[in-house]
């Protein structure tokens, strides 16, 4: 069967074809202008909160002093993964002193802000966090000489500071305040010393229902979280709920000679919690 084409009839198929490509670039480019303006629109409450936490001070863009890694799109707005890198050779003389850890949208927007004393040198800290919506994460250190940079990324979760523990809640409080912390098997002395806290508790944000007792189940967070290395600080960590059940923080620093780390956490209803670890001996590199 043969089959002719009449005239015009291609014309009007480039033309269809031509119409079809148009309409499907003009809902890109809107969904893509969509996305801007909501992530503008997500940006009205940094004024507010840069100006309570930082007052007037000028914040630089991150570059070469801290860097933020963020997913996206969260699978879980309850446990949402970050790293922060500090690509600034630290030294004595120049070092980042503090850490503010800000989720815009959250109800309690500072999660946390992390202290360090300048004698270790580090380069990588990870943790999880609760996204309450969708959100800017910012990453704001401080470096020793009083000045600031910032890194931030949008992350899309949602309900995350609402969101219940999947725990059992016997199970959860039989395991309160336990520590674990992981640690490489050898190290070599010119190696960085990667470990893993991680400290059983809810994290609980006081916006979480008890659909048993219906209620609201109390807030009840580490607010208080101090790592000493031979008997020197090394990091703190001031929290609030913005952080995940069961806090996990991953930390890179340089080691020394001393052989031993302490743990001492606080939470909000004045309970202690304290542990010390044996560090591998390091072996020549």
């Amino acid at each position: 069967m043969k089959i002719v084409s009449k005239p015009g009839q291609a014309d009007w198929r480039l033309r269809s074809l031509a119409g079809l490509f148009a309409f499907a670039l003009l809902m890109l480019l809107g969904a893509a202008v969509a996305v801007a303006e909501s992530e503008a629109q997500d940006d009205s409450r940094w004024p507010v909160i840069k100006s309570a936490l930082f007052g007037e001070r000028e914040i630089l863009p991150g570059e070469g002093v801290i860097a933020l890694e963020t997913p996206y799109r969260a699978l879980d707005a309850a446990v949402v993964p970050i790293e922060i890198t500090a690509p600034l050779a630290q030294t004595p003389e120049r070092y980042i002193e503090s850490l503010h850890l800000v989720i815009d949208n959250n109800p309690v927007p500072l999660a946390g802000v992390f202290h360090f004393p300048g004698n270790r040198t580090w380069d990588a800290l990870s943790t999880r966090i609760r996204v309450d919506s969708y959100t800017h994460v910012r990453a704001i250190a401080e470096t020793n000489d009083g000045k600031l940079y910032m890194a931030r990324n949008f992350v899309k979760a949602s309900g995350g500071c609402s969101a219940p523990s999947l725990k059992d809640p016997e199970a959860a409080q039989a395991q309160l305040g336990r520590m674990k912390l992981r640690l490489p098997e050898t190290l070599t002395s010119e190696q960085t010393l990667p470990l893993q806290l991680m400290i059983k508790h809810p994290n609980s944000s006081g916006l979480q229902f008890d659909q048993i007792a219906r209620s609201y189940i109390p807030a009840d967070y580490i607010q208080r979280l101090e790592l000493t290395y031979g008997g020197e600080p090394l990091l703190t960590l001031d929290g609030n709920i913005s952080i995940s059940e069961d806090p996990s923080i991953r930390f890179s620093f340089a080691p020394g000679d001393a052989s031993r780390i302490t743990v001492h956490a606080e939470d909000s209803t004045g309970r202690h919690f304290e542990q010390t670890f044996d560090l591998p001996a390091p072996k020549g590199g």
